[in-house]
């Protein structure tokens, strides 16, 4: 039937595969056409090798199309509602759908002939090529994000990064150099050899990044008074920056690495190519998750610097300011970053106290009280809230503001 298009979900995104104009038509009427990309489903021609009814998949790939899209939270409501479910190939669901008249009426089709795509094998393959697409998207996103990194770091730092990711230039002219030749229709097997042995310089330069980053967080904590924490959160905001960027120069390139990798597993060995998938897709998460984790980590320790400086303003009032401008900053960046791994942001901006406030704030008062206390105690006070006290507290912290603090 010309207006049957198929679901298959893999967890990162969708595939739909039939006549091109129903694929488009579907596409289109939920809104992801111009988000999807082509699938080509004439790649699973090594997988055909291993069914037994070799030309009827052939014939059916001849004359379908299919088109990818990789799903945000959002979009993945537009098509969970259309009866997906689960198939025999783990973490893969399927749903045939028909048109009954309306671009914006599918519905499932309850009876009729099984779809090729239920050999586990097709399945497997068409699983394949999407986790293949799934990754050069991601690798995508980030690069889109290293532009946006770079405008924000400065010459110093620029410089820096480019030294760190040097030893990395090889690995991404090696990656860049097989698909050109994958695209031109050259031999897989010896593209394939040209970046097989490059996946360990990626993971040292990732494991680097990341004790940078956990160094970072040590940082922000290990400083004692405002003004400290004020110096310590603006050399944090510069380096942030920079090693952001070689994460996700790492995670791009390991990305285009997974990609390639799996279209030579695709070509040479595909009853092995479901469990190389879900290896991969299980490896990348592992390292994602560790990005996320550690640069979560240092904001948690940077909003604790930060609640440090917005309780002591009434002394430290342009010092705190800073703290609280520079932790934002960073927020913004590592924010930008987890973007593109789906990451949620629950985390509220910091907000500067007006000095005016804090003089009204009990808290305030005493933290500020607690510092200039040491001034007066000759005059023989023991309470803290005296008047005495507060006079010296606004005299402190007068003579801070004419000083320019």
């Amino acid at each position: 039937m010309a207006d049957e298009v198929e679901l298959v979900h893999d967890g990162d995104g969708v595939a739909v595969i039939g006549n091109i104009s129903a694929v488009e038509r579907f596409l289109d009427s939920l809104g992801l056409l111009s988000l999807s990309q082509e699938l080509q489903i004439d790649r699973l021609g090594p997988a055909l090798d291993t069914v037994s009814n070799v030309a009827e998949v052939a014939a059916y790939t001849a004359e379908n199309a299919g088109r990818y899209v990789k799903l945000t939270k959002e979009s993945y409501e537009d098509v969970k509602h259309l009866g997906l479910m689960p198939t025999k190939t783990p973490g893969v669901s399927h749903a045939m759908l028909g048109q009954p008249g309306s671009i914006n009426r599918w519905i499932q089709i309850e009876d009729g002939p099984a779809s090729l795509l239920m050999n586990p094998v097709v399945l497997s393959g068409v699983a394949g090529i999407m986790a293949q697409l799934a990754r050069q998207q991601e690798a995508k996103e980030l690069k889109h994000l290293l532009v946006a990194i770079d405008e924000k770091l400065d010459d110093v730092r620029r410089r820096q990064r480019d030294e760190v990711l040097a030893k990395m230039d090889r690995i991404s002219l090696a990656i860049e150099e097989a698909v050109a030749i994958l695209e031109h229709g050259g031999d897989r097997q010896t593209t394939w050899e040209k970046v097989r042995s490059e996946a360990g310089t990626i993971a040292e330069v990732q494991a680097d990044a990341l004790r940078s980053v956990e160094a970072l967080a040590e940082k922000a904590i290990e400083k004692n008074g405002v003004k400290a924490l004020a110096r310590a959160a603006q050399e944090i905001e510069a380096e942030v920056g920079l090693w952001i960027a070689v994460l996700a120069r790492c995670f791009q390139l390991q990305n285009e690495f997974a990609a390639l990798e799996l279209d030579h597993v695709l070509d040479t060995s595909p009853l092995s190519l479901e469990g190389h998938r879900r290896g991969i897709n299980a490896a990348l998460e592992e390292r994602r998750n560790k990005i996320v984790l550690t640069t979560t980590h240092l904001m948690t320790r940077l909003d604790k610097a930060g609640a440090v400086a917005q309780a002591n303003v009434l002394l430290h009032a342009r010092s705190a300011s800073a703290v609280v401008n520079s932790i934002n900053a960073v927020a913004s960046s590592i924010e930008d970053f987890h973007v593109p791994f789906a990451v949620d942001v629950n985390r509220e901006a910091l907000t500067n106290t007006r000095w005016r406030d804090a003089m009204r704030d009990p808290i305030q008062m005493r933290n500020a009280a607690a510092e200039v206390g040491p001034k007066v105690a000759g005059a023989g006070l023991a309470l803290i809230g005296t008047g005495a006290v507060v006079a010296a507290v606004r005299s402190d912290a007068l003579d801070r503001l004419q000083g320019g603090e």
